[in-house]
């Protein structure tokens, strides 16, 4: 089902009342990008997704986004469904926007699952890469920004083997608004970091990585995983940055062992 939230674009699938699960996408994704997850998990779970400010079917406005911003918006979602300690689940951006979520209020939730992202905040060297990259779609439109950023988040291994999931992806993420785009880079480059916030985190914890993720390696996100007490940290096989697609079996299959040992 399909509703509108604080001019944000919702969606839920299974039946209320069961364990509600949030899935936040990454950058510059939409709510789709969660559609192996949903389908997995929606008869025994209550499963949300919903479209980040600026993207895909939600409010674009005039792109003055902060990650601020995005974390009350992911909030007012919670307050309107009426979701009773929902398990947050991010990917990316969409980690670190539940990062810090939880940095708020991590008791508003049962669990996190955080997917290829990190808690840092951008060092120089992204914010001038951030600033360029806003530039080019300015410069040069959103299409040849989209097209390199996107196929940089999968594997070689997906580019070769998975050409008709790799050219779907783009076409959905060609549709966003250039306007948009923009201030997701903004907000990103906004962000704080949460990294000392770790070691407080009380929650079930569970931290889902690609074997050949060149964004969030897996080597430095384990250093990250050491510092949550009682955490999971997971590798996934023939994965780059976005292995919720890219082998979305062996993500379903983790994230339902952990949501049985640890949540329910």
């Amino acid at each position: 089902m399909k509703r509108i939230i604080n001019n944000l674009a919702v969606f839920t699938e299974g039946t209320i009342g069961k364990t509600p699960i949030i899935f936040v996408h990454g950058f510059p994704y939409d709510h789709t990008m969660w559609d192996f997850q949903v389908n997995a998990l929606k008869d025994n779970y209550y499963c949300i997704t919903y479209d980040v400010r600026g993207l895909g079917e939600s409010y674009v406005g005039d792109g003055q986004y902060t990650m601020e911003a995005y974390v009350q918006d992911l909030f007012s979602i919670i307050t309107e469904l009426n979701l009773d300690k929902p398990v947050l689940c991010g990917h990316s951006m969409g980690g670190y926007i539940s990062f810090r979520a939880a940095e708020i209020n991590q008791f508003k939730f049962s669990g996190f699952i955080f997917v290829d992202t990190k808690p840092s905040a951008d060092d120089n060297a992204a914010k001038l890469k951030r600033a360029a990259a806003i530039n080019q779609i300015n410069t040069e439109g959103l299409a040849p920004f989209v097209e390199a950023f996107v196929k940089n988040t999968f594997s070689d291994i997906s580019l070769n083997e998975k050409k008709e999931l790799i050219e779907d992806t783009l076409k959905k993420s060609y549709k966003h608004n250039p306007i948009g785009v923009k201030g997701a880079l903004i907000a990103m480059l906004s962000r704080t970091d949460t990294t000392n916030f770790l070691q407080k985190i009380k929650l079930p914890t569970l931290l889902i990585y690609g074997s050949f993720d060149t964004l969030t390696p897996p080597t430095l996100m384990r250093e990250i995983a050491e510092k949550i007490p009682n955490s999971e940290f997971a590798v996934i096989p023939r994965a780059g940055h976005m292995s919720p697609l890219e082998n979305p079996d062996n993500v379903n299959d983790l994230i339902k062992g952990f949501l049985e040992r640890r949540i329910i």
